[in-house]
C-alpha cells in the first residue's frame, strides 16, 4: 500500500496560547504557554493496491490447464492456450457502442472496480477510447437509465440497423483486423414476445424491423452482425435469439451464442449441485440471495429486467436434477427461489449468499449455507476474452466422420460455449447442459480431438492392473508430452484423424 502526499499545497492555522502546567527540576508546577501550529494537506492522497504482474487469472483458456496423459514421472498437464493455435487476448482490439457517452477513462473512474492506482496506470489508454453512439429503446430497461442515454443513434430501426452495419464496416477497414466479433455486454433487458409473422422467421424478423415493429435492441445488433458475417454473443439473459434472429444466423453459416455470463453464484451452483445429486444427496430447496450496487444492479432492480436475469439464473440446475431418477421423480424439481437486490453502496462487490437444503438417509437433512462475495466486472471480464477465443477457434475447425467425409464446422448456435453461459443456447433438440464439469470436459475434448487424442475418462486402468503395462520400457509415454512447447512422442494410441488449425487450410494426418 502507498500513499503520495509529498509537494502538496497545505492550509496552515496557528492557534491562540494555551496554557498548561509544567514541572521544574525541583518537582513544583508552574503554569506554561505554548502556540501550536497546525498543517493539513489540501488534496487527500488517494491509497491503492500496487498490481505486481498481469494476469488472465478467472480465464479458462489461459490460466486452466488439461491433463494429456501418464508419464513415467506422473500425470503431464498443459495449459489450454497450448493445445492449438488461439488467438492471444493481446491481440484482440477493442471497440463498441454505448448510450453512455463517457470515454473508458471516465467510466472506469466512475465504476470504481479497477484500484486507483491501477486506474492511474490505465488512464492515458482508456481516455482515448470512445463508444460510437448506440440503440436506446427505454421500454426495453430501467427508467432508472434514462439519465445515461446521451449517446444515441437516432431514426428508425432499418436506419439503426444500418448504422450499426456501417460501424463494423469502419471498424474492420480501420483496425485492419482478420474477423469481427461482436459481444452484448450491455444491460439486461426485459423478454421479447415471440409472436408469429413478428419475429418467428428470419424474412419476418428483417420485415419487422424496416416496418419498425416491436424488436429489441439486443435483437438488432444480432441481426446487423450476421448480415455482416460476424459472430454474435450475447451476454445478458434477455431472450435476443428469437427464433427469426436463430433462423437468419443458420440461413448465413454464422455462429451465435449465449445466454448470460456465467461468473460467480450461478458457476458455484453448477458445480454444487452437481456434487450433491452425483452424491446421491437430494436438494430440496434452494434459496439465492444477492445485493450488488453496480449499474447492472441498478438496471435489475426493475421488474421486467428482474425476471430475465431470474429466469437464466432459476434452470441452472434442471439437467443435472433430471440426470438422477432414482432421487427425484418425473417432473419433480427442488424449490427454487433467487432474490436480487439494488444496494449502491457495495458497488460492483456483490454479495450472494446461498442456502441449500437437502435430503439425506433416514429422514435426515442436511443444510449448507455460503456466503460469497463477488467482483462481478472482474469474473466476468476473463469470460468475455474465453468467449471471443473460443469462438474464433471454432470458426477455424472443421471434422468429418466415417459416414460422413465431406468437412464440416460446427452447428450456428454454437453450444461449445455452454460453459461460460448461464442458460446455454444450444441448436433445436440438443439437450441442455448445464452441469460445469460436462461443460468443461466437452470443451477439453474437441481439443483432444483435434491432437488426434482419445476422450479424456480418467479410468487410469495401468494403475489399477496386477500386471500394468506402465512397467514395459516401450510404453513409459503413452499419451502426449508438451517438450520445446511442441506437444510430441504420442504413443498407445491407435491411428487417428485430427485437423490442423493452420488458418483456412485443412489438413488430415495419422498419428503413428
Amino acid at each position: 500500500m502507498r500513499q503520495v502526499l509529498e509537494g502538496q499545497p497545505r492550509l496552515r492555522a496557528q492557534t491562540l496560547p494555551t496554557a498548561s502546567l509544567a514541572t521544574r527540576m525541583d518537582g513544583r508546577n508552574r503554569p506554561a504557554s505554548s502556540k501550536v501550529k497546525y498543517a493539513l494537506a489540501l488534496r487527500v492522497g488517494r491509497v491503492g493496491l500496487e498490481l505486481d504482474k498481469a494476469n488472465y487469472y478467472g480465464s479458462l483458456l489461459e490460466s486452466s490447464t488439461v491433463c494429456l496423459g501418464s508419464g513415467p514421472d506422473g500425470e503431464v498437464y498443459a495449459p489450454f492456450r497450448d493445445l492449438l493455435p488461439m488467438v492471444h487476448p493481446n491481440d484482440i482490439v477493442f471497440d463498441g457502442w454505448d448510450i453512455s457517452s463517457l470515454d473508458l477513462g471516465r467510466a472506469m473512474e466512475r465504476a470504481q472496480v479497477l484500484d486507483w492506482s491501477l486506474q492511474e496506470k490505465l488512464w492515458p489508454h482508456m481516455s482515448q477510447l470512445k463508444p460510437r453512439p448506440s440503440v436506446y429503446i427505454p421500454e426495453f430497461i430501467a427508467a432508472n437509465q434514462e439519465h445515461r442515454a446521451d449517446n444515441l443513434i437516432r431514426g428508425s430501426k432499418a436506419e439503426q440497423v444500418a448504422q450499426i452495419r456501417r460501424d463494423i464496416c469502419d471498424f474492420r477497414e480501420k483496425s485492419g483486423v482478420d474477423k469481427v466479433l461482436v459481444l452484448w455486454t450491455a444491460n439486461t433487458e426485459r423478454f421479447c414476445d415471440e409472436i408469429p409473422g413478428v419475429n418467428d422467421t428470419a424474412e419476418n424478423l428483417l420485415n419487422s424491423i424496416q416496418t419498425g415493429r416491436e424488436v429489441s435492441p439486443s435483437t438488432m445488433f444480432a441481426v446487423a452482425s450476421v448480415l455482416e458475417g460476424c459472430a454474435y454473443i450475447n451476454g445478458s439473459p434477455q431472450n435476443t435469439f428469437v427464433p427469426g434472429a436463430v433462423d437468419l444466423a443458420l440461413q448465413r453459416g454464422v455462429f451465435i451464442g449465449g445466454d448470460d455470463f456465467k461468473s460467480g453464484q450461478t458457476k458455484l451452483k453448477s458445480v454444487l449441485v452437481e456434487f450433491l445429486v452425483s452424491a446421491g444427496i437430494k436438494p430440496t430447496s434452494i434459496v439465492s440471495y444477492n445485493h450488488l450496487g453496480n449499474n447492472d444492479g441498478l438496471n435489475l432492480s426493475a421488474p421486467q429486467q428482474f425476471r430475465s436475469k431470474e429466469i437464466s439464473k432459476s434452470n441452472v440446475v434442471d439437467d443435472i436434477v433430471q440426470s438422477n431418477p432414482v432421487l427425484y421423480r418425473p417432473r419433480e424439481k427442488p424449490d427454487h427461489c433467487v432474490v436480487i437486490k439494488y444496494v449502491p453502496y457495495v458497488g460492483d462487490s456483490k454479495r450472494a449468499m446461498d442456502e441449500y437444503t437437502s435430503e439425506i438417509m433416514m429422514g435426515g437433512t442436511n443444510t449448507m449455507a455460503l456466503h460469497n462475495t463477488c467482483e462481478d466486472s472482474l469474473l466476468a471480464s476473463p469470460i468475455i476474452l474465453d468467449l471471443v477465443m473460443l469462438t474464433e477457434l471454432c470458426q477455424r475447425i472443421t471434422f468429418c466422420t466415417q459416414d460422413d467425409p465431406v468437412f464440416q464446422g460446427f452447428h450456428s448456435v454454437l453450444s461449445l460455449l455452454s460453459f461460460l453461459c448461464k442458460a446455454p443456447l444450444v441448436p433445436q433438440g440438443a439437450p441442455v447442459v448445464n452441469a460445469f464439469f460436462r461443460q468443461r470436459a466437452c470443451i477439453e475434448n474437441v481439443m483432444r480431438a483435434c491432437l488426434g487424442l482419445p476422450p479424456q475418462n480418467h479410468m487410469q486402468l495401468e494403475h489399477k492392473m496386477t500386471r500394468s503395462f506402465m512397467h514395459s520400457e516401450e510404453n513409459h509415454i503413452h499419451d502426449p508430452v508438451l517438450m520445446n512447447g511442441k506437444i510430441e512422442h504420442v504413443k498407445a494410441c491407435q491411428s487417428a484423424k485430427y485437423i490442423d488449425i493452420n488458418g483456412q487450410e485443412k489438413l488430415q494426418h495419422t498419428i503413428t
